[in-house]
C-alpha cells in the first residue's frame, strides 16, 4: 500500500465532518473493498446531480455540500470517499473538446467554454490494478432523459456531457471495470498526479479572469438550470402523454 494514494489534501478533504458522517451513516466502512467503491461511485454518479459548481478546485465536502458536481468536482468528492475508506486512488488529467459539452452548456452562453476543457477521471487501486473512474460525471435520470430525447441513437453520441460509442448502454455501473461517459471526447492527456492540487496547481483551472467572475456569478446559474430542465425532460413527457 503506498501512501501518497491515501493522502489528505485540501480537496480531498475525508477528514471533514460531513464526509466523515456520511461514511459512518451509510455503514460503508463494514463493506469489502469491491463494495466499498461500488457505494462512494454510486453515490457520487446518482446522489450527487450533474450541474456546474464555482470552480474545479473547490474541496470534496463543499461538492458534497452542493449535491452537485461535474467530471472534475465530482471526482474531488469520489477522491475523499473512497481515501477516507481506505482505498487507493489517484487522479488523472486531461482536457477534452468543448463540443462534448454542446447542449448542457446554452448556446447563448457557449462562447465562454474554452476550446479544450479541463476534464479528469479518477483512478482506483483494486485487485493489484489501476481502473478507471470516468462514469459517474452523469446521474441516471440525466442520462436516462438524454437516452429518451435521443432515442433514434443507439451508437456514437457526442454532447450534453457525453462522448461515447454506445450510447445506448454505455459502461458507467460499477463493476469493477473501467467506466467511461466521456472519453471519446478527450484531446490532451496530462499523465497521473497523486491529488487534483498538485494537478490544479501546475496547470491552474478553466477560466481565469473577468470570464471567471462572469461563469461562477452569473452563467454557470443559466447553465444548471438548462441541465435542470433536460434531466426533466424524460418526466414531463411521461407526464404530458399520461394527461
Amino acid at each position: 500500500m503506498n501512501s501518497k494514494y491515501l493522502e489528505k489534501t485540501k480537496i480531498v478533504n475525508f477528514e471533514h465532518s460531513t464526509i466523515q458522517s456520511l461514511i459512518s451513516e451509510r455503514n460503508w466502512q463494514e463493506l469489502d473493498d469491491f463494495n466499498k467503491i461500488g457505494a462512494a461511485y454510486q453515490f457520487v454518479k446518482d446522489e450527487i446531480l450533474f450541474g456546474y459548481n464555482e470552480i474545479d478546485d473547490i474541496s470534496a465536502s463543499s461538492v458534497l455540500a452542493d449535491g452537485y458536481g461535474q467530471c472534475n468536482t465530482k471526482g474531488n468528492l469520489l477522491m475523499a470517499l473512497l481515501r477516507g475508506l481506505g482505498i487507493q486512488c489517484r487522479f488523472h488529467g486531461f482536457t477534452i473538446e468543448q463540443r462534448l459539452q454542446k447542449g448542457a452548456i446554452p448556446t447563448y452562453v457557449f462562447w465562454l467554454a474554452p476550446k479544450y476543457i479541463i476534464h479528469s477521471w479518477i483512478e482506483v487501486y483494486f485487485k493489484d490494478r489501476w481502473i478507471n473512474l470516468e462514469g459517474f460525471i452523469l446521474d441516471e435520470q440525466y442520462l436516462s432523459s438524454l437516452q429518451h430525447k435521443f432515442s433514434q441513437i443507439k451508437n456514437e453520441f457526442c454532447g450534453y456531457g457525453v462522448a461515447t460509442k454506445c450510447f445506448s448502454s454505455p459502461d458507467t455501473d460499477w463493476r469493477g471495470q473501467d467506466t467511461y461517459i466521456q472519453k471519446e471526447g478527450i484531446h490532451d492527456d496530462f499523465g497521473v498526479y497523486n491529488s487534483p492540487d498538485e494537478f490544479y496547481l501546475e496547470k491552474g483551472t478553466n477560466l481565469s479572469g473577468i470570464k471567471r467572475w462572469m461563469y461562477q456569478r452569473v452563467i454557470r446559474h443559466f447553465i444548471n438550470f438548462n441541465v435542470v430542465n433536460v434531466r426533466n425532460l424524460k418526466v414531463l413527457e411521461v407526464e404530458n402523454a399520461q394527461s
